[in-house]
């Protein structure tokens, strides 16, 4: 991610399988779990009995937000398959009174059981409940707001006069509902909801579903009473209890858009508001299914752990995520928040309209999401230039889908913290990177057409893998005439016709979603015979791990003699094609339209690195951002030496495409982080000077405004923070010049928001820019991510500060705590506060929460030694299940290190080689 390689550099120096319908008595006695009361629990899994399923919730809350807690009642409506006398739901720390049962014949109580270890609760029943006949439970429940980001949770502000406020907000993905009220917390268990919510005079509240009245109740208090909701999922629902102030507009369809803040930050919702509107139009009209809620509210709430949640029809934000400033946000801030909006919005489609069945195809809710992110922003903003960020998407999640702890796309997960685990790299980026790939090689058309027929059939239903494999297959072989012409496109695409057997769809998809990793293709051209063979790419050096995967991979290629884009399925280990004639060179993976990396074997690198340093824009961006990338990662695994992919880098001083540039970044930067680890000093200034000169014409273009195309001023912002960093001095001066004027004026001076960092980079380094820039901070009611980072870089000493969330919001730590790891003199104290504060980190973020992996992963990525390898397992070896020893991040975090040691040890004499000679050549240029 761009934003990710900025912060960088800020602070150097298999398929689901539903458990069987058997009821609560005829589960297996061994071992049986025990309730709290000391009585046996009758259900012994992780996952509810399909014996009962929930029809509508009547759900009425009453958040106290003075004394921090909640009271309700819920009535639950259900549908009995099975006859049976047990009811289980889901309950997490909820004090439970009060549960009748309302049968046709009356009102009788229900006996209680409670086994928090599965967070669930048994109804017992002293006599059966019938197949066919309708029931309700209704269960009285009390609460604490909770103290984490999930749940039925507290969140607070300060207004400028320095007035605490609080609001109480919900956060119930994927397993968190069940901790603000009773219900069956599972996505496949749909029903209707019917909210009410009692508040003081003071406050508003908002849910899924508008207001329908207002009541007036005993104490002076109101209770709102809300629509029965669409039929959805738990972790859809959503309400908030606040004093925020709102915008509205009205789309062309008429769905009544609406943006909730805090009342002083009211003013940064105007680009947001015009976003939704003008995304939700689009996909209302793209996937051809009109929205179905009378409204969409987005809400930025004060504390929020994630970026965003798409509760349907009240879509929640980090502040950041959703505030944009004018004066202080930068260009990436814009490109970032419609991305977001985009992707909150494709989920009222992908996601809540059509669900996944269980957690384990995750990426049918998020890798949709993802990829519809670029195709929306793409139609509605072609200005944000969003193609130039989806390549970095695919590179992120290769960089996680390249060591053996990574999983498939689809994955067998039950309990919460494995849930928590897949909202990942390859559930989002490579979701949307195989869809991609797949839209590239079917078409677009023929790709949306089945998408639209995918969730016209399943609306309002749970689906899985196949579901979507099949709507595709159908819009090919059983179109209507209408789709026998856009087949007939799709057939030149892939240029021949193709019978049922040949295209398999879901035999093509299942090789990418139902096993780990991805492909390397390794190309060897002979005249005109190319041949071909596939492999898993592994960072191991256990060669074993790379046994027994075979995908059928899309090629695409396009060669010297022609712009033609040709295509071919590999679908066998190995093959031969053949050219119509004899090339300087062949380019595989045309754009990086499909999710693998190539190898030119031989002497196969040397025509593209002559084509690059000759004739550059030959090829696209994307293609030059893909060379530098697989020319780097296969250094990482023997395939290519270390001095051939430097020799690559040299073209990228006439680079000026801003994919192509951080990717150059992104592939150099890490081998000097990887030396400041090793106290390897005069190495590691070789290798940053080599990267300042290699950019300097780059960098000496750059105006210090914020004019040209978004792209353009990203590219800025990136570069002259870099060059700031390493001290180059044409930057220094006017950093430091710009950083004085800025600091006489007490702020007030319109600093070009696209420099601002790298401005701010140089100020803090004297102790009366640290105070300066400190004290803006804390004066400041921006939302801007670019402003939060004027305070990341003063935070070197107040890690301790932000868990007590009293000066920085805590919901930031987890960045803060990164970018320290990134300083070469902070990485140990990041190190150190992680192991000293992992009890609260965990508690406050959750396990397996995407804050906590990143924390881990991010942490330590950079570690090149066996000692600190040695005390990483040391730590993470003392923890217990409980605590997170099965995190998978912790395997990611150790092969990681083992693939950096294994790095330093075999490329660390090339490395030191080329350096010198490159700088004996300058010096004869001299």
């Amino acid at each position: 991610m761009l934003a990710s390689l900025l912060l960088l550099v800020v602070l150097v120096g298999a398929s689901h399988s539903s458990p069987a319908a058997q009821t609560p008595d005829q589960r297996p006695t061994k071992d049986p779990p025990i309730a709290t009361n000391g009585k046996r629990f009758p259900w012994d899994s992780m996952r509810l009995p399909k014996t009962i399923t929930p029809v509508h919730y009547d759900l009425s809350i009453h958040p106290n937000l003075t004394s921090l807690d909640f009271t309700g009642v819920v009535s639950i409506e259900l549908d009995v398959h099975e006859d049976t006398s047990v009811v289980i739901l889901h309950a997490k720390q909820l004090q439970i009174s009060n549960v009748l049962l309302v049968t046709p014949e009356g009102t009788k109580p229900l006996q209680v059981l409670e086994y928090p270890p599965s967070h669930q609760l048994a109804l017992l029943s002293d006599s059966a409940l019938k197949k066919g006949v309708k029931y309700e439970v209704q269960l009285e429940f009390a609460a604490n707001l909770s103290e984490s980001f999930h749940g039925f949770y507290r969140s607070s502000y300060h207004t400028t006069s320095g007035e605490l406020r609080t609001v109480a907000s919900t956060q119930f993905e994927a397993t968190y509902a069940r901790g603000a009220f009773p219900c069956f917390d599972e996505p496949a268990f749909k029903a209707n909801y019917t909210l009410r919510i009692i508040r003081e005079p003071r406050h508003i509240t908002i849910s899924n579903m508008p207001k329908v009245k207002t009541v007036e109740v005993q104490g002076g208090l109101l209770e709102d009473h809300f629509d029965t909701t669409v039929k959805m999922s738990t972790y859809l629902v959503a309400y908030i209890v606040s004093d925020f102030l709102s915008v509205s507009k009205i789309t062309k369809h008429g769905v009544k858009i609406s943006v909730y803040a805090v009342p002083e930050k009211i003013e940064q919702t105007t680009f947001a508001l015009d976003a939704a509107v003008k995304l939700l139009d689009f996909y209302d009209d793209y996937f051809d299914i009109p929205y179905p809620l009378p409204k969409q509210d987005l809400a930025a709430i004060p504390d929020f752990q994630s970026g965003a949640m798409e509760n349907w029809g009240l879509t929640t934000y980090r502040e950041t995520a959703l505030l944009f400033d004018p004066q202080k946000s930068s260009a990436s801030d814009k490109l970032g928040i419609t991305k977001i909006i985009a992707h909150e919005l494709a989920h009222q489609w992908f996601g809540n309209l059509v669900t996944m069945e269980w957690w384990d195809d995750l990426w049918l809710n998020e890798g949709f999401a993802k990829f519809m992110e670029f195709i929306s922003v793409d139609a509605t903003y072609p200005e944000l230039q969003v193609d130039d960020v989806f390549l970095d998407k695919c590179f992120e999640a290769m960089e996680v889908d390249s060591l053996s702890s990574t999983h498939p796309i689809s994955t067998s997960v039950e309990n919460p913290a494995q849930i928590q685990e897949m909202f990942d790299d390859v559930s989002y980026d490579k979701g949307a990177c195989i869809l991609n790939m797949l839209r590239d090689y079917l078409s677009p058309t023929v790709f949306e057409i089945g998408i639209i027929r995918y969730l016209k059939r399943f609306s309002y239903q749970n689906t899985v893998n196949s579901n979507l494999w099949e709507s595709l297959t159908n819009v090919i072989f059983n179109g209507t005439q209408t789709d026998e012409v856009e087949m007939w496109v799709f057939c030149l695409n892939t240029q021949k016709w193709f019978s049922e057997a040949e295209l398999d769809i879901k035999g093509i998809m299942d090789t990418w979603t139902l096993q780990e990793g991805f492909p390397l293709v390794t190309v060897e051209v002979r005249g005109r015979e190319v041949r071909l063979s596939q492999e898993r790419y592994l960072k191991t050096d256990d060669p074993s791990l790379t046994d027994g995967f075979l995908w059928q991979i899309p090629l695409t290629y396009r060669t010297s003699s022609s712009t033609t884009i040709h295509r071919f399925l590999l679908t066998a280990k190995s093959d031969v094609l053949y050219l119509p004639e004899e090339v300087e060179w062949v380019k595989f993976n045309v754009d990086m339209s499909g999710y693998y990396m190539v190898h030119y074997a031989g002497d196969g690198w040397s025509p593209i690195i002559k084509l690059l340093q000759h004739n550059h824009t030959a090829v696209s961006s994307n293609d030059r951002a893909s060379l530098i990338h697989n020319i780097f990662q296969l250094v990482s695994v023997g395939k290519v030496r270390l001095d051939t992919a430097l020799d690559l880098s040299l073209y990228l001083s006439k680079e000026t495409e801003i994919m192509a540039v951080t990717q150059g970044f992104g592939e150099l930067v890490p081998l000097y982080k990887l030396m400041e680890k090793r106290d390897m000093t005069v190495l590691e200034n070789q290798m940053k000077s080599f990267i300042v000169d290699l950019f300097r014409r780059l960098i000496d273009r750059q105006e210090w405004t914020d004019s040209g195309s978004v792209s353009e001023r990203m590219l800025r912002s990136y570069l002259l923070l870099f060059a700031c960093v390493r001290n180059y001095a044409p930057c220094l001066t006017k950093a430091t010049q710009l950083f004085q004027q800025w600091k006489d004026s007490d702020g007030e001076m319109s600093l070009p928001v696209d420099v601002s960092m790298a401005v701010f980079v140089i100020g803090v380094r004297t102790p009366e820019g640290w105070d300066f820039l400190l004290e803006k901070y804390r004066q400041s009611c921006s939302s801007s991510p670019s402003h939060l980072l004027i305070f990341f870089v003063c935070l070197f000493r107040m890690m301790e500060e932000s868990l007590r969330g009293e000066v920085m919001k805590t919901q930031d730590l987890p960045g803060v705590v990164i970018s320290i790891s990134k300083n070469p003199h902070g990485y140990k104290l990041a190190w150190d506060f992680l192991q000293a504060n992992w009890e609260k980190l965990i508690e406050k973020f959750e396990l397996g929460s995407t804050s906590v992996s990143r924390m881990v992963t991010d942490v330590t990525n950079q570690y090149s030694t066996r000692e600190m390898l040695d005390e990483m397992r040391g730590f993470f070896n003392s923890l217990t299940e409980e605590t997170g020893s099965e995190m998978r991040c912790i395997q990611q975090a150790y092969q990681t290190v083992e693939d950096n040691i294994r790095w330093m040890d075999t490329n660390l004499p090339l490395l030191k080689a080329w350096l010198d000679k490159q700088h004996h050549r300058e010096l004869l240029f001299v």
